[in-house]
């Protein structure tokens, strides 16, 4: 049986909130509605995805994995609905999603040489909504930094560039000329994702600033945020065995796009100049 996208689109409400009652105001239905569609979901996958009790609600283990797959499921059907309405309004239009510190100019100075009719955006991701941003439509084509979730993805790799480490202005380490990683270790570290004990988790690049400024911690940033981003009370050193931060080009897999392809080639061209610098 094929799974009915609305249903799916009750379960992540509830999956996200454990709570039906507001899940049934986000969806602006009635909770009996909701409840019955539920059950209808897990009849319809032959697994219950919710244990019920009188502490309240939580996933089973079916449940969680329904909430990943569902989640990327919904961008994807989200993503189709924003390409066909595109398409039928027959307006080229392209949205480059870039991370902190890569530069899209040139590419699409480039592009937009040879497609000066297409309508062209491009729009600030973070590491956290990269993949959700390019599966759901709201940007064609994406600049993204490694760890990737690559499911649903076409990926190209770009160019990789050398790291340094963000320290506080007056920090032990602010005036070495270059570092390794041994001689960090003993620091307090600001992680995006997955965050080691005694790690603190951050979103932003802006939140990075403020954290190293204040002493918080510090971090590692690829280097061309350190020559866009410059601050008084930041300093930059280079770490001469930490890996290379990986640039990639991403769009969403079995997309067949004449402009992404074209947008494709001119960013490898930009990234192959990029990765001689």
């Amino acid at each position: 049986m094929d799974l009915d996208l609305r249903k799916v689109r009750y379960f992540v409400a509830v999956a996200e909130l454990l709570h039906f009652g507001r899940a049934a105001e986000r969806l602006h239905i009635a909770q009996p509605v909701l409840s019955r569609q539920i059950r209808a979901l897990e009849k319809d996958l032959g697994a219950d995805l919710f244990v019920r009790d009188s502490h309240g609600v939580s996933l089973t283990e079916a449940g969680r994995q329904l909430l990943d797959d569902g989640r990327q499921l919904l961008d994807s059907a989200d993503g189709t609905r924003r390409r066909v309405l595109r398409a039928a309004r027959g307006t080229g239009r392209l949205v480059v999603g870039f991370r902190a510190g890569v530069v899209v100019t040139h590419a699409l100075r480039a592009f937009w040489a040879t497609h000066p009719d297409v309508e062209g955006h491009a729009r600030r991701i973070e590491w956290d909504d990269q993949e959700r941003l390019i599966l759901d439509g709201t940007v064609d084509v994406a600049y993204v930094r490694r760890p990737v979730q690559e499911d649903g993805l076409e990926l190209r790799p770009l160019y990789g560039e050398p790291r340094v480490a963000m320290l506080p202005d007056g920090h032990r380490l602010a005036g070495k000329q270059e570092l390794s990683l041994a001689d960090l270790e003993a620091e307090t570290w600001l992680r995006y994702s997955d965050p080691l004990p005694g790690d603190l988790p951050i979103r932003t690049i802006e939140e990075k600033f403020e954290c190293v400024a204040a002493g918080t911690g510090i971090t590692l940033v690829p280097r061309s945020v350190a020559e866009q981003y410059s601050r008084p009370d930041i300093s930059y050193v280079p770490v001469t065995d930490a890996e290379p931060d990986q640039v990639l080009l991403a769009w969403a897999a079995g997309r067949h796009s004449p402009l992404i392809a074209a947008f494709a080639e001119v960013a490898a061209l930009a990234g192959e100049a990029a990765g001689r610098d």
